[in-house]
């Protein structure tokens, strides 16, 4: 067995792993507006959205194309090396957030990485195959990052305030009822949503390690195997949970009711959808849950938004990329020297 294929065995193993911290770090984006109003358990919602997220990753693959697409990898060691640094960088960052409670963006912190250890490469190797495609960046990338949760946010007190005038007169109690019922096919979008999109970015990354280690062209489709194994993996780290965000989501944002929580999940479901079918966009399921969570509950008052909470989310965002970036440009420059790369 060469040094390549290893190489290559290592990024996609490490891949899956990224996808896999990605479905337990994220797995709050999809249930914990749902546990929080008691419309589902705990356990009952993880399987649900593990099975859902296995699901949408089956859906596309235009996300992962978009992925794959962000930086240009030369053939050998030197590109794969790029990848792990990359998926490295995105872990890292992943760990730190999910140790201190904060939802960040795993789809950010993968692309952060993947740039940042590209730019390192562009420091220390004269390969012109090694480059950052800026445009993809910004119109795949940093636009939705600002658009979606906007959209959400608006959207999500629009619905909210739409639910509020068509149910005035109605009894409160049969209303918190059926929206209970209501969020279980909510929080199921939400979490097919999720996989339509973070399942396809692993794949795009490992469609970037196999052109790199000369397997496959860039415009091949995704190998099935690649598909099923990156289904797999997000929807087994879905089901392990990730309750130290879930509590950040569903209950130190805002208090949320079943109205409210329903019109959250709808609204990021629907954004989801857009950005991943419509633009081929890997938005972030993280920012727009949380920034409709935030738009559903300022329809009781702005008051009720715990915007301290929410402050702390909006600079893990704004962290993310360049750090997760940062992390990836090391470990690059490491092995670069260690392995002393070309």
């Amino acid at each position: 067995m060469t040094a390549s294929i290893i190489i290559v065995i290592a990024v996609v193993v490490v891949a899956l792993a990224f996808d896999y911290t990605n479905g337990f770090h994220d797995a709050a984006n999809a249930i914990a507006t749902s546990v929080s109003t008691r419309a589902l358990t705990p356990r009952v919602a993880l399987v649900i959205a593990a099975v859902m997220n296995f699901i949408g990753a089956l859906l596309g693959q235009q996300v992962a194309h978009t992925v794959a697409d962000t930086i240009t990898t030369p053939q050998g060691n030197t590109g794969l090396v790029i990848v792990m640094a990359g998926l490295l960088g995105a872990i890292t960052w992943n760990l730190i957030t999910w140790y201190f409670g904060l939802p960040s963006s795993s789809s950010h912190a993968l692309i952060g990485g993947l740039v940042g250890a590209a730019l390192a490469a562009m420091a220390v190797v004269s390969d012109a195959d090694v480059g950052v495609h800026w445009q993809t960046i910004v119109d795949k990338v940093i636009i939705p990052m600002v658009a979606s949760p906007l959209a959400g946010f608006v959207m999500a007190f629009l619905v909210m305030l739409a639910i509020m005038w068509i149910f005035r007169k109605a009894n409160p109690h049969r209303i918190n009822r059926g929206f209970r019922y209501a969020q279980t096919l909510s929080a199921a979008g939400l979490a097919l949503g999720h996989g339509l999109q973070d399942a396809q970015k692993t794949m795009g990354v490992i469609f970037l390690a196999l052109v790199a280690g000369g397997h496959a062209s860039a415009g091949d489709d995704l190998p099935l195997w690649v598909v099923l194994a990156a289904a797999t993996a997000i929807s087994a780290g879905t089901y392990a949970g990730g309750w130290r965000i879930m509590r950040t989501l569903g209950r130190r944002i805002i208090h949320l009711d079943p109205a409210r929580g329903f019109a959250a999940e709808a609204v990021a479901s629907g954004v989801l959808y857009v950005a991943a079918i419509g633009f081929h966009a890997p938005i972030s399921t993280t920012h727009t849950i949380t920034s409709a969570i935030m738009g559903s509950g300022a329809t009781k008052r702005l008051s009720a938004v715990r915007w301290g909470v929410a402050r702390s989310i909006v600079t893990a965002w704004v962290l993310t990329f360049p750090a997760a970036g940062a992390v990836a440009a090391i470990v690059y420059w490491i092995c670069h020297f260690l392995f002393q790369l070309p």
